[in-house]
């Protein structure tokens, strides 16, 4: 399983972000951080949209309580640096990221004890 979380975690940080990557070049606005007004404009721009926005950031804020509780379950390190990449680059690849970490200290707990 560690392999397949590790290949969704590339899929995941490659394929929303070469959109990113088509609108920073084209706007100026960097990993949409640099215009948070426009970057508000278009995550806000229509009912759908939205829909789409709010169930994500409701989705992010339980991954981040999750992967909190599972970091401290497992004694997984440095969790935070998951967070700043999900604020960064999105949740499609830090999630499968987070599996991959947590599969590989269970597997290495599992030999240790």
């Amino acid at each position: 399983m560690k392999t397949i979380y590790l290949l969704f975690a590339v899929l995941g940080f490659v394929a929303p972000n070469i959109f990113v990557a088509i609108e920073s070049v084209e706007t100026g606005n960097v990993l949409l951080w640099l215009d948070p007004p426009a970057t508000i404009r278009g995550m806000f721009g229509n009912r759908i949209s939205t829909a789409f926005i709010v169930d994500l950031l409701v989705v992010v804020y339980i991954f981040f309580f999750w992967t909190y509780h599972e970091a401290r379950q497992y004694k997984i390190r440095n969790v935070w640096v998951i967070w700043v990449l999900t604020l960064l680059f999105g949740m499609a690849g830090t999630f499968p990221l987070f599996l991959y970490l947590r599969e590989k200290v269970k597997k290495s707990q599992a030999l240790q004890a």
